[in-house]
Formats: structure tokens, sequence, C-alpha cells
């Protein structure tokens, strides 16, 4: 099944490290070293000058104020830019190598890192392809097996394609019988993509290569001709990161020949802003084309038969009002799961020989209970159908025949979240994937036959998963609304004075943030830290309702949910005065932003990553227009005025003081530019906001998260995670 909302948002958004291992104990008393870190942690900054330009726009009567507009240039390109970027970088870097705790952090981090990690095998033809790393390696190494017990072998090794370790695998997919693999190139962070094709048995590439392919799917011809994809022109050598994404088409490209006479199948001219990704239908014998218009669950389904000569698109489902995505078929009926008369979803099977298809019923709406299961995936494997729910944010699976009926629910090993269960009709195995905040991911065989669940790739880890408390508890919103909030902590350390705490949120984009684990934050908890991670509306936790009750005019609900779990953090005596940091990334980003101006008395510091800051200009630059889904069209006078009122850019308050704040970005982010996070940290070191820092870090050759090298990811963090230690008092201060 593929989802176009996921290939939109891919995973950055709600970025989840892993890792393992512990420290014992809280932090360690302070040495002279840490004396002389804090000293120069609290000496004063001078922060660069950064020009102050005269743009002021009139939007619907209001007189919008841009002076930091200059900054949005690309930072390639713009030699004032790339100056301002460094001058801001060596404030940055220099404050944060003084700051205790550092290096305790990136020391343990790496640690914790270093132990193998094995993803999901896929199973095509016989072979089984998965991910492996040794450890620290940066990028994750594929490897293939000839039989589920026989000996790996390396396929594709990115770890040498860069000098800096930033080249990463990103998509890969076998073909049927398992002798060819599509694989695609990420370099530097970015969202493009160039593909390439691999021969399993010899190891090595083909001569096919396939440029500017972003948000696709890939997927093979059945009988191994080619591949489908889907692509944007090829923009501008100047716009390449930044220029709106328009024009999607899919195409098909036959092995051994060039890109030049790949065959585009399905194309929307008239309506550029569409976005299109094809699958192929189990039986091989229909092209399934989704086309959305943003990042809502609002799909329009065409039907290619590819058995035919001229290839028309046929109309499946019309209208861009609901979720339709394809599960699997049996012949002419097709299984789709579908939001359409059920906010939290179900299952249905179309008959597509007949001219005008109705949806029968199979997997009904699961509304029992207070809040009901939300329906979070669906595959069709061995015969069945494997159902994937979120209950309270957790995972629970459900195997059912094709009439509907409930064959088992599959035993989880506790609170966590799971996925993967691959796979074809007539498969006897598929493998799922599960993790929890304490558990590093664990991969598993389930036999579809049996019922029966075995461990498949285990990870040694060094510490003990039961030494850990997760709590799930549930705290209410301004408006009275119950929301859901994990707590992480170690057990045995002295919490009798509250705990600095680290509170995660998204809220947006119908994400769900379940339970998963992560290096980083495993470091935070060691050291004697809290972690708190919010449900919020916005997310997709609780269906279609859960996620409107905080988009559009309702975003301000997400703002009160966060500032609300933070509230409840302190009033629980979880966390004291002065102890709370908040951390969020791409809409979280923004999210961290606005709270920060409404309520900056409540936090002690924040960490906005990668964040949407300019409310009024999101949608001006590469894949910002699909977000109008959930914030609305700033060109619309209501969601204007909704828009400015939250915009971190142009709410930040003179006069008031401001926690530390340390914004994160990199220079090919063209997910959301870099320069939301430029103009918002002018602003926010221009503004009277206190004397706690206000800083920003800037990567280079790294994007929106994805592909992101293991070293480059632990230097972040540990610089990060010792910012918010410092000013919450877990390190110093």
């Amino acid at each position: 099944m593929i989802s176009t909302r996921n290939i939109l948002l891919a995973t950055a958004s709600t970025l989840m490290l892993t890792g393992c291992a512990t420290m014992e104990g809280a932090a360690p008393a302070m040495t002279t070293t840490d004396d002389m870190a804090n000293a120069a942690a609290t000496a004063e900054l001078t922060y660069p000058a950064t020009r102050r330009g005269e743009t002021v726009e009139t939007q619907f009567g209001v007189a919008v104020a841009d002076p930091y507009r200059w900054l949005e240039n690309d930072v390639r390109e713009d030699d004032e830019v790339a100056a301002w970027v460094a001058a801001q970088n060596a404030v940055t870097d220099a404050y944060l190598a003084a700051l205790p705790g550092r290096a305790q952090l990136e020391q343990r981090m790496t640690e914790l890192y270093d132990y193998e990690r094995i993803g999901t095998p896929y199973k095509k033809g016989g072979r089984y392809f998965y991910s492996r790393n040794d450890g620290l390696q940066n990028q994750s190494v594929l490897y293939v097996r000839d039989s589920i017990d026989g000996e790996g072998r390396v396929l594709i090794d990115p770890n040498g394609w860069s000098a800096d370790g930033a080249t990463a695998l990103a998509e890969w997919v076998p073909s049927e019988d398992g002798s060819k693999l599509i694989y695609s190139i990420q370099d530097g962070g970015t969202d493009w993509r160039s593909v390439r094709v691999l021969d399993v048995a010899t190891g090595k590439p083909l001569s096919d290569e396939v440029k500017w392919v972003k948000f696709s799917a890939l997927d093979w011809a059945k009988d191994g001709s080619g591949f489908y994809y889907s692509r944007f022109p090829e923009p501008k050598a100047e716009g390449t990161f930044q220029s709106i994404n328009t024009d999607q088409a899919v195409y098909f490209h036959r092995l051994g020949t060039p890109q030049s006479a790949d065959v585009k199948l399905y194309a929307t001219p008239a309506k550029p802003d569409l976005n299109h990704v094809a699958q192929v239908s189990d039986d091989g014998r229909w092209l399934i084309v989704t086309s959305s218009s943003g990042t809502d669950d609002r799909y329009e389904l065409n039907l290619i038969d590819l058995a035919s000569q001229d290839r028309t698109p046929r109309l499946l489902i019309p209208g861009f009002d609901n979720n339709w995505s394809y599960v699997g078929n049996r012949g002419s009926t097709f299984y789709f799961q579908t939001n359409q008369d059920a906010p939290l979803l179900r299952v249905v099977a179309l008959d597509v020989s007949q001219a005008k298809p109705v949806a029968k019923t199979i997997i009904v709406e699961d509304v029992s209970g207070e809040r009901g299961a939300t329906l979070d995936g669906v595959s069709l494997v061995g015969g069945k159908l494997i159902a994937n729910y979120l209950v309270d944010a957790k995972t629970e699976v459900r195997v059912h025949n094709l009439d509907g009926s409930l064959v088992r629910t599959i035993a989880l090993p506790g609170i966590g979240s799971a996925g993967g269960f691959a796979g074809d009709f007539d498969d006897d195995e598929t493998f799922f994937a599960f993790t929890s905040f304490a558990r590093p991911t664990t991969v598993y065989r389930y036999d579809v036959k049996t019922g029966d669940v075995a461990v498949w790739a285990q990870p040694k880890v060094a510490f003990d998963p039961d030494a850990y408390s997760v709590e799930q508890r549930v705290y209410a919103s301004k408006d009275g609304t119950r929301i859901p909030m994990f707590v992480i902590a170690k057990k045995g350390v002295d919490r009798s004075g509250g705990s600095p705490t680290l509170l995660y949120g998204y809220g947006g984009f119908n994400i769900s943030l379940t339970p998963s684990y992560s290096v980083t934050r495993m470091a935070w908890l060691d050291a004697g830290g809290v972690v708190a991670v919010a449900n919020l509306r916005g997310g997709g936790e609780y269906g279609k309702a859960w996620h409107d009750a905080g988009r559009l005019a309702n975003k301000q609900n997400v703002f009160d949910d966060f500032i609300a779990a933070g509230e409840y953090l302190k009033a629980q005596g979880i966390t004291g005065k002065d102890q709370l940091a908040i951390e969020g990334r791409s809409n979280g980003g923004l999210l961290v932003g606005a709270v920060v101006n409404q309520r900056p008395d409540l936090f002690a510091a924040a960490l906005p990553g990668v964040g949407v800051m300019d409310m009024l200009r999101f949608d001006k630059f590469t894949a910002g227009r699909y977000w109008v889904d959930d914030y609305g069209y700033p060109s619309k006078e209501a969601d204007f005025r909704a828009l400015y009122g939250y915009s971190p850019y142009h709410n930040i308050k003179s006069g008031r003081d401001y926690p530390a704040v340390l914004v994160t970005t990199a220079d090919t982010d063209d997910r959301v530019v870099p320069g939301h996070s430029f103009k918002y940290i002018a602003a926010l070191q221009a503004a009277d906001t206190g004397p706690a820092p206000k800083l920003i870090r800037i990567e280079t050759r790294a994007g929106h998260g994805s592909g992101k090298p293991t070293s480059k990811i632990i230097d972040e963090f540990a610089d990060m995670y010792a910012f918010i230690g410092y000013h919450t008092g877990l390190f110093g201060n």
C-alpha cells in the first residue's frame, strides 16, 4: 500500500533516531572542566549584524513587514547569505563547544549508536532483502539472503559514495523474481532522487539512470521489463532547491533505454498542482494512479489497463474527497482502505469490472470503546488482510479473512509500534518490526497460517529495558479536550525536586506520534532527564476528527494542547521551575516557535528544528504549496488573518524574556527551505527578548532529516541536548 501523504511528508517530520545502551544513574558531578565551560556559556553573546531591509507588503489592509526577506535567497548562490550563515555558525559553534555536558553526550551517543541494526526484510523471488548497520556506519548497507537462514551478502554499500557520508541509499524495490533492484540515491539531504538499477546476482549497476525524481513511488512491471515512477520537469539551475514543484507526471522506463525514451503514462497539464504516484496491481494487469492536490488523504484514482494497446486512463474514484489507499486485489476485486463514511477508516472491496463499482465493506470501522481504534494500514499477505490499528497511539495488529471475519490479534511484546507486514498473496510468511521508547527495533517473522511469531533479528543491547518507566497519561487542554501523553524516565533517579524534562510534539498533517526508540533521547534519559511525547490534535491518532481539530482555523488548538502539556508536567511535579525544554521539527518547529511567542514564561529552553516559521510565504517554495491543506491559503483573507496571528516570524514580542532558543536547519533542506529559520532567528536576535541566548545551528550538506549520516546526527543532537541540558539544569547552570 502506498500513501501519497507519506511520500510527500516522508520521515523527517517526526524524526525518531535509533540506538541503545545506557548511563547508570543521573548526571555526574561537575568537574573543573565543566566549571570552565559553565563560565564560558554564561558569557555575554554578541550576535552577527544582520542587514534589515525595507520590504513591507499590504495584505488585506494589513501592512506586513518582512525586513529579512533577503535571507530567503539560496545560501549556495548568494554571497551575502553565505557570509551571514558563516558568521552565525561561528558564534553558535563557539557557544556550543563551551557547554558543560556536551562532550559527555557526544561520547554517550556514540556508544549508544554502536550496535547492529537490521531492517525488516522484503521477500521477492525467494530472496530476502534488508538493510543493516553495524553500529557507527554513516549509512545503512543493503544486504540480500538467498534463503531465510542463508548468509547475507552486501548488495549496496553507500558509505563510499561521498567523503562526508552524506550521500545515502534512499528507496529500493526488488523485481518480482528478485533478480534486479531499483534503488534511488539521495545526495546531501535533498528530496531530489536519481534512480539506478542493480543486477542482484552480480551486484553490479546497469546503465539505466533516471533523474529529477521526487515524491515518487517506484514499482516494477511484473515481467521485469522496466519500472514506473513519477518525476517533475528538470528545474532551472538556480532553482534546484527552492523552485515550486509542479507538473508531476507518471512515466515508464524500459530497461536498457535512455530516460529520454521513457513513456509518459499520466499527467494533468491543465492542473499542474496535482501530484501523481503509480503502483502496479498485485496481478500485474493494472496501473493504479493515485492523484492528490496536497498533503490531505483526499485522492482521485485512475486505472490504466496495462494489457491494452492505448492504455487510456479510466477514472475509478473521482472527487478528491476521501482517502482511497490500495491494499491489493484478486482479479477484478480491489481492496482499499478508506475514510469514506468512516472517520476512523474501514476496508472495502470494489469490483472494477463494473462500470460504476459500489464499495462493499469488508472490515468495518472500529468505534468501540471511548475513542475507537484508528486503522493505520492494511496489507494483503498469505490470503489474509493484516490490519494495523492505533489504539490510544499504541499499535494493535489484527488478522482478517477476505470476508472481514477476525482470525486473530497478533500478540506484541508490549506498548509500542509495529510496522511492516509486506508480502504477496501466496506467501506463507511476513515480517514486522516492533519498537518502543526503551526497546530498540526487533524484527519478527509471522507465520500467516499458524499465527506463530518468532524473532528474526534482535539487537544485542547492554541495558535492561525494564529499567525505564513508560507511562501514558491524559491531561486536559484549554478547552477541556483530553490529550494523551507518554512520559518516559529512568527508574531509581531522585525526582523529588522535579527533573529537567524534554517535551516533544508535532500536531499536524494527520501524522501520529507512536512509541519509538531513540538513541539521542536515551542519552537524555540516562543523564537523569525525563522525556514527554504529547499526542496533540492535528495528528492522526484518533482519525479524521482529531486531525481536523488541529488544522486550518483550528490550529490554535495544537498550541493550546502543547502549552497545557507543559503546565501539566509542572503541576504534577514531573518537572520544576526552569526545568522544561521543548522540541519539535518541521511542522513541530512551527509549533515550538508559536508557543514560545505565546508563553515564553513556561519554558526554559526551546529547540525549533527545520521549522515553518513564515506562515505568509510557506507556499512560495518547493513543496510548501502542498501544506495549504493543513495551514490554509495566505492569499485568502480568512486564512491570512489566522496565519498572521500565530506565524512565529511575525509574532515575536519585544519586552518579554524568552527562553534560550537554538534553531536548527540545513543548507540543502528543500522541504522547508532554510530561509524560514534564517528570517526567524534574525528577527529574534533583533528583538528585546531577554538575556537567554538566541542561536541558530546551520548544517552543511544536509536536508530536512532523511539520509543524514550517523556522525552528523550525533554532532547535532549532542549540541542540541547539551544546550537544553545546560538551560534546564541537567548539566551545570
